[in-house]
């Protein structure tokens, strides 16, 4: 009888450790395989009369430089299909981005804050766009779900109007996550230089030195990335990918 349970054993054993290995749900399922992107739901530019949304190129050149490594999902303020600005379909990034079919079902169909478990991801990125300045600090869904994220070691990152979106995380300690932060963003000069400085609720530069982050800024519309441990922030459009790359490199390192 003895021999035959340790038969069993021997055989077992190895069974239950192949199904670990390829079973790709599993392997999904891992806190440091899957990464939240973070999307505006606001489509009106103001009293302008024009449209605005996230901005194309801060999400696709992001997700191309994390999409071989890890599970990327979507998430607005209230889930649904979100609205699209900067659509420059010339840049090949974005074009594989925008006519990606799994992409277009995401986008169409962005998760909403209840659906989140934020211990499921090792990360989680505010994508830009003028529209985030209206609903991204109205949320406090998710701003929870990024302190979970952020204080369980995960990565935060935003980037241009995306750090919107980091104004009222507050941390179990009671303090805003970016306060005695070095953070990046949208500068005064940049948005005066749209035209736009009247039309925003308000100026992302001033706001974030008013929740105590030492802002960081480098020359209009050129790349500047700030890393502050796990807080990666990029100041406009031309600063996604690095910003993403320097995401990458943390994730890789907790590996």
């Amino acid at each position: 009888m003895k021999r035959i349970l340790f038969i069993l054993i021997i055989i077992l054993i190895p069974m239950s450790f192949i199904g670990s290995v390829i079973n790709p749900q599993s392997v999904a399922e891992r806190p440091d395989k899957k990464i939240l992107f973070v999307f505006t739901n606001h489509s009106e530019l103001g009293e302008t009369g024009k449209n605005t949304g996230f901005y194309l190129s801060e999400a696709a050149h992001p997700w191309d430089v994390l999409k071989d490594h890890y599970t990327i999902d979507f998430v607005s303020p209230e889930g649904g299909k979100v609205p699209v600005d900067g659509f420059d379909l010339e840049d090949p990034v974005n074009k594989e981005f925008w006519e990606n079919p799994k992409i277009q079902e995401k986008l169409n169909n962005t998760k909403s804050p209840s659906e989140i478990d934020p211990i499921e991801y090792g990360g989680i990125h505010y994508v830009g766009g003028h529209g985030t300045m209206w609903d991204f600090p109205q949320s406090k869904e998710l701003a929870n779900i990024a302190a979970r994220i952020y204080e369980n070691n995960g990565v935060v990152s935003a980037v241009c109007h995306g750090p919107s979106g980091l104004l009222n995380i507050k941390l179990r300690n009671d303090n805003y996550l970016i306060k005695g932060r070095e953070v990046a963003g949208f500068s005064n000069a940049e948005e005066k230089a749209a035209g736009l400085t009247e039309v925003v609720p308000f100026l992302l530069e001033d706001k974030l030195k008013e929740r105590g982050a030492s802002y960081s800024e480098g020359p209009k519309f050129t790349e500047h990335v700030v890393k502050d441990g796990h807080l990666v922030t990029g100041q406009n459009p031309q600063s996604a990918k690095k910003m993403a790359e320097i995401v990458l490199e943390i994730l890789m390192e907790k590996k």
